[in-house]
C-alpha cells in the first residue's frame, strides 16, 4: 500500500552541500535540479551563464514549485561563483566525464566536508576551466549503449552517494 503523503513532515534541515549549474538551458531540468535539491536536502543551487532560472512556469511545473523554498543565486560566471566557494571552504567536485575523472563512488570525500557539485550543461558538458579548478573529477560507470545520462538523473545518483560519505 502507498504511504499517505499527507503525514509527511517536511525537515528544513540542509546539508554543507550546494550544485553549481552551469549553461543549463532545459527547463525540465533545471527544474528537476530544484526538486532534487529539496528532497536531500541541498542547502543552495548557483545557476550560472546560460542556465534558465525562475520565474520560469515550466521549470516552476516539474520543480513542484520547489523553486520557492531552496535558495538560488544567479551569476553569469561560473568560475567566479566556483572560486568564492573554493575561498569559503567547498570542495569542487565536477560530474564529467573526462581523461582524468575517477568513479563516483571513489571520491575523495570525508564527514564534514562542505561539497559544491559542479553540473555541467546538457551538450557540452562542464567547461575545461571548471574541470581546471576542481578538487577531484567524478563520473558514473555506464553500462549500457549510452556513455552518459541525463544532467539531473546523474545529479541525484551523484548527490545521494556523496550525501552518504558526508
Amino acid at each position: 500500500m502507498q504511504t499517505d503523503h499527507s503525514n509527511h513532515q517536511p525537515n528544513v534541515d540542509t546539508h554543507p552541500f550546494c550544485y553549481l549549474a552551469t549553461d543549463i538551458g532545459t527547463p525540465s531540468n533545471v527544474g528537476g535540479l530544484f526538486r532534487i535539491a529539496d528532497a536531500l536536502g541541498v542547502e543552495k543551487i548557483y545557476l550560472t551563464g546560460e542556465s534558465l532560472a525562475p520565474p520560469n512556469s515550466k521549470i516552476r511545473k516539474v520543480s513542484r514549485s520547489t523553486e520557492k523554498y531552496v535558495p538560488y543565486e544567479y551569476h553569469l560566471s561560473a568560475v567566479k561563483v566556483a572560486k568564492s566557494l573554493q575561498d569559503k571552504g567547498y570542495r569542487l567536485i565536477c560530474l564529467e566525464i573526462s581523461s582524468n575523472s575517477i568513479e563516483l563512488r571513489h571520491a575523495p570525500v570525508s564527514k564534514g566536508d562542505k561539497i559544491c557539485l559542479v553540473l555541467g550543461s546538457e551538450k557540452d558538458g562542464v567547461a575545461a576551466e571548471l574541470l581546471e579548478m576542481a578538487d577531484v573529477v567524478v563520473h558514473i560507470p555506464m553500462q549500457g549503449i549510452n556513455s552518459s545520462m541525463n544532467v539531473t538523473s546523474a545529479c541525484a545518483i551523484a548527490t545521494y552517494a556523496l550525501l552518504e560519505k558526508i
